[in-house]
């Protein structure tokens, strides 16, 4: 989940969401053929999926057709049919992309089809095992995207919490009240948002985001009082973002920046984090010596990890 920047600054680390890219790109492969062939590169520096899912051979996938929309060629791989946008370019390589929509491919405006096609082939596998893993984000996406209304369902700290449009909550302060936790252990908490039943979707979202936002000051501030205390460092500042590509980062002037949605997460996702971020304030690199200070007041971090590959925030949109 951790990965450095192909060129980190030493003044500062981040702790990225790497789980769900919104594209992958290749590795270098070299299109056989033309004399004059260009070298195939990666479009963009991102961070990469493991290599075992990569190996997953295409053959054992069933078939299927995957269509970009703007696709104006298709090329068929081991048994799939791909459709992909091309576009064209003043590069001097070959580079393709899978994401959401599916393939796209750049290439230098004097590289033919049977080229480029010969280089889609060399990656066969690749791409197709990266268009199924892009197909099941997509729907894992769309089963997160929250319908704004009276009723809607979030998560706040691992746990759900329905939101009521009540205007009576308008009086507080905060124009919102979290109901305190139930008897009944099954039922979820409910969140009154000061908002008459006449609120557009727009405004049920805003209202929802600012509680989250706060609730994210409130509880991040205490976590990081806790462990910088454990850790003996001492945090300038914690201020918040709205980063979807990292969970958070650290600076040698010991200020910590955390994203906000992980306020969705059990307090034992946001511990990790913090602690991460706060442990870089010791050892401002990935070092064995930089997890060994994780581990100390985090034992079981490795575990956290993972669950923060496969989780889905919600989409607020």
């Amino acid at each position: 989940m951790a990965r450095l920047p192909l060129r980190p600054d030493p003044a500062q680390l981040s702790l990225f969401v790497s789980a769900e890219p919104t594209a992958c790109s290749a590795p270098p492969v070299e299109p056989a053929g033309a004399a004059r062939s260009p070298r195939f590169e990666p479009a963009t520096p991102i961070a990469m999926a493991p290599a075992a899912q990569a190996d997953t051979p295409a053959a054992a996938l069933p078939p299927a057709v995957f269509r970009h929309p703007q696709a104006a060629h298709d090329i068929a791989l081991a048994g799939h049919t791909v459709g992909y946008a091309l576009r064209r370019s003043r590069r001097r390589s070959i580079g393709f992309v899978v994401g959401v929509d599916g393939l796209s491919v750049n290439a230098p405006s004097w590289v033919g089809v049977r080229d480029i096609e010969a280089a889609l082939r060399e990656k066969s596998n690749w791409i197709l095992v990266k268009l199924r893993e892009q197909q099941e984000r997509g729907r894992r996406l769309q089963s997160a995207r929250v319908d704004w209304r009276d009723g809607a369902t979030i998560p706040f700290l691992g746990q759900p919490v329905v939101v009521v449009l009540d205007p009576r909550a308008g009086i507080t302060a905060s124009g919102a009240v979290l109901d305190a936790s139930s008897a009944d252990a099954s039922a979820p908490r409910r969140l009154h948002i000061g908002l008459p039943a006449t609120a557009t979707p727009e405004q049920i979202r805003d209202a929802v985001q600012s509680w989250l936002q706060r609730q994210a000051r409130r509880v991040f501030a205490e976590r990081c009082e806790h462990f910088a205390e454990q850790l003996g460092v001492r945090h300038e500042r914690v201020s918040l973002s709205s980063a979807q590509t990292r969970w958070g980062s650290a600076s040698a002037d010991g200020s910590i920046r955390l994203s906000w949605r992980l306020i969705h997460f059990g307090l034992t996702t946001i511990d990790y984090v913090v602690a991460h971020e706060l442990a870089h304030l010791r050892e401002m690199n990935h070092s064995a010596r930089f997890w060994d200070v994780v581990r100390s007041v985090v034992p079981d971090f490795e575990h956290t990890r993972r669950a923060l590959k496969t989780d889905v925030l919600p989409v607020f949109n």
